[in-house]
């Protein structure tokens, strides 16, 4: 179940938030350094996390599925890039953004595979995607002090094994978040330090993982690049009665003749 939306920008407005998009976002903009002349869609709450391409982008929108509820973004222009949408059924034309990211999305929806889907969908061939989504075996899944504490935790298999099923290759995969779930200050005046002793020593246990993939696009062709020499066949049903030169064809069924169609 989606949060509210509501919650999430207060949330993101808070210290913590603030350091929370920071630490997340690093990583993403390793994996994505510069987008400029490209389109970007975001799907769930990706806002705080798009705004470091404002600006660089062709076009950037933030989708918000309707559970979620939607607000004005980004704040500090007049108009907003912001649109209400279905997560299983965005408004969007096939082919139509070259980058999707989805934050709060796939760990809330209540079908991923159908969010993958039409994420598959907007891309253009070759088109990426970054999924953020709470680490099963870190402390914030476990912890209600952020939204990653809500909704639906993946392992880094789970989160695979989502992408390979809807025709993604996943290209890359980070950890972060490492720091103690809490909100006391020294922790959080520390929280550079533990990102580096956690990526270090304990990978695994990082709070969230970031996941890339590219759209894969299968097209079929034949052996060896040749035109098969066999054609296929389809049946047509051809009534009694009707001039042909050959007499309807029956089959035996049970001792009994009946009509093959």
């Amino acid at each position: 179940m989606y949060l509210d939306v509501v919650h999430l920008r207060a949330f993101y407005d808070l210290p913590l938030g603030r350091l929370l998009r920071s630490l997340i976002g690093a990583p993403i903009r390793k994996m994505w350094p510069d987008l400029k002349g490209q389109s970007l869609l975001g799907i769930g709450y990706a806002g705080p996390f798009m705004r470091p391409y404002l600006g660089k982008v062709d076009r950037a929108i933030a989708a918000m599925p309707a559970p979620q509820g939607a607000v004005h973004w980004p704040r500090e222009r007049e108009a907003s890039a912001c649109t209400l949408v279905d997560d299983a059924d965005l408004p969007f034309p096939d082919l139509s953004f070259d980058r999707v990211m989805l934050v709060h999305a796939l760990d809330h929806c209540s079908d991923p595979e159908a969010v993958l889907r039409e994420a598959w969908r907007v891309l253009a061939p070759g088109g990426r995607l970054i999924a953020v989504v709470p680490n099963r075996s870190g402390l914030w899944a476990q912890s209600e002090l952020s939204p990653f504490g809500y909704g639906r935790p993946y392992s880094g298999r789970q989160l695979k094994e989502l992408m390979k099923t809807c025709q993604f290759n996943v290209l890359d995969d980070k950890v972060a978040l490492f720091m103690p779930p809490s909100r006391a200050r020294f922790i959080l005046r520390g929280a550079r330090t533990w990102e580096g002793i956690g990526s270090r020593l304990f990978p695994a246990f990082g709070g969230v993982l970031i996941m890339e993939a590219e759209k894969v696009v299968f097209q079929s062709l034949p052996a060896n690049g040749k035109k098969s020499r066999f054609r296929i066949l389809r049946p047509v049903f051809i009534p009694e009665g009707v001039a042909t030169g050959l007499k309807p064809v029956r089959a035996v069924r049970d001792g009994r003749k009946a009509p093959l169609f």
